[in-house]
């Protein structure tokens, strides 16, 4: 939903129920905010990881979030998300049919590679991946790891290096050391990877929207009023 005339006059009631300190700072934030990359979580079975996996694309800018059910239903534990859950965008896949393929589907209809990541053998180190390309990153199930159909279907395959005996890192760590490396060498660099006017107006909305009590309220009887 982008912001239309109306839609602004509702934004500016809802701006009345706000701080200016609060307004600045959603401003700020959604500064910081990218789509270049994001993230596929995929059958994750523990709600803590699924959580702080939310937590951290919140921490490092990354707005969508994009959750695959075929096992298991996707829940967030809010002692662990810390509030995190009204900032990002989550895109959840739970139909019948194979939703790692649907999930797929979308992101490549919206120019993401996908890379999956694994010490697969034709894995790329993070020290040296390609941060350029608009990119899903796919974390798998804690213990199998990433299913097979990912295996097939991946564009390419990331490996965080390791030199001690333990051989996995728990998917919160991974997915933060991940986005901690490749957002801040997004910034550091020339791409463009910021959101559009629009999309900055839709979100800054729908954050307005969030933050107050009853806004469904408010927003249904302006609506009454004003046709």
């Amino acid at each position: 939903m982008f912001v239309t005339m109306i839609d602004k006059e509702l934004l500016n009631l809802f701006e009345s129920y706000l701080t200016d300190k609060r307004k600045t700072l959603y401003k700020k934030v959604i500064a910081d905010r990218t789509c270049h990359f994001t993230v596929v979580l995929e059958d994750i079975s523990q709600p803590h990881n699924a959580s702080a996996v939310l937590r951290t694309c919140d921490i490092f800018g990354v707005q969508d979030l994009h959750t695959v059910e075929n096992k298991y239903i996707n829940r967030i534990s809010k002692y662990v998300a810390k509030g995190s859950q009204k900032w990002i965008t989550s895109k959840r896949y739970k139909s019948d049919g194979n939703n790692t393929r649907i999930c797929f589907d979308n992101l490549r209809e919206e120019g993401y590679q996908i890379i999956a990541t694994s010490p697969h053998n034709d894995s790329c180190l993070l020290k040296d991946f390609d941060i350029s390309k608009k990119t899903a990153f796919v974390f798998g199930e804690e213990t199998e790891g990433i299913s097979d159909f990912v295996k097939e279907n991946a564009d390419g395959f990331l490996n965080i290096p390791m030199v001690g005996f333990t051989e996995s890192l728990n998917i919160s760590v991974a997915a933060a050391i991940i986005l901690q490396d490749v957002t801040t060498k997004l910034r550091m660099s020339d791409i463009d990877w910021q959101l559009s006017k629009e999309e900055k107006e839709e979100l800054y909305f729908d954050w307005l929207k969030n933050s107050i009590k009853n806004s469904d309220v408010i927003e249904e009887n302006f609506t009454n009023l004003n046709f």
